[in-house]
């Protein structure tokens, strides 16, 4: 898979992205991540590549042509189909779900980042296919989303991380948030592990954090526990909602709205 970053500041971008695990899997082959300088494909002596606002207005404007030229260059260079993503607060929040449907859907993919106040609504008109943010908030630049948006997908390539489970046990990727870890030893600072991952049990430990998974999306992110439905098609996940509602009063006591006693 092959990520291309067109940005104002690739030595902003190149250290993280060429580093630990996104590093080890260029090297293998699994991934290209290239940047491109935008004032290179600049037009004049100055390099400039920015203009004041049509309609007055603080700031300035990043122009069409540098990043025509810049996102054209690579076009050709990637000789192949491409999707264009622009980092802007004006889309929709970036989430795992679209990690996914990236990487399932594309091979080739351009991250535009935008500075200043912003980038000449024409460029987008006529090369961006989408626009996606990182959060309801404002960055100085694109950089810190394309490099989050690179590396959320490029670790779903198959090779990249050591196994699917790398990914699929973690938060967001079920829509629940991941269970708690622990590590040696087994006190500290008068806390101890819970006793049932010291058990050796692996039935009992897929259980535990099934339920842990749960509680943990129910307490911290409730928007996303209640888009959640629970299935009672067969006895056994009866009985393990049952379970759950008889050790935490507070999955007890949850909203009914996505409590589907009727299958019950």
């Amino acid at each position: 898979m092959r990520f291309d970053i067109l940005t104002l500041f690739p030595e902003a971008v190149e250290p993280m992205l060429t580093a630990s695990i996104l590093g080890r899997a260029q090297k293998k082959g699994l991934l290209t991540i290239e940047t491109h300088q935008i004032r290179d494909y600049t037009a004049n002596r100055q390099n400039q590549v920015d203009d004041y606002p049509y309609g007055g207005g603080r700031g300035a404007i990043l122009q069409c042509d540098p990043l025509y030229n810049c996102w054209t260059a690579v076009c050709d260079e990637v000789a192949a189909p491409v999707h264009t993503i622009f980092l802007s607060p004006c889309g929709p929040v970036f989430t795992q779900e679209k990690a996914k449907q990236l990487r399932r859907d594309y091979e080739n993919i351009i991250l535009v980042c935008g500075h200043y106040e912003g980038v000449d609504e024409r460029f987008l008109d006529e090369c961006v296919d989408e626009e996606l943010s990182a959060g309801d908030f404002v960055l100085t630049g694109g950089e810190i989303p394309a490099m989050m948006v690179c590396d959320a997908v490029s670790r779903l390539v198959p090779g990249v991380l050591g196994d699917d489970v790398c990914f699929t046990e973690e938060s967001h990727w079920s829509g629940l948030l991941e269970y708690p870890q622990y590590s040696r030893p087994e006190s500290w600072h008068g806390r101890a592990v819970p006793e049932v991952l010291l058990s050796g049990d692996h039935e009992k430990v897929a259980r535990w954090r099934k339920k842990q998974s749960l509680i943990r999306t129910l307490q911290r992110r409730p928007d996303l526990f209640y888009k959640l439905t629970f299935p009672y098609h067969s006895r056994a996940e009866r009985r393990f909602i049952d379970e759950l509602e008889a050790e935490s009063d507070e999955f007890k006591n949850r909203d009914p709205k996505n409590l589907d006693r009727g299958k019950r």
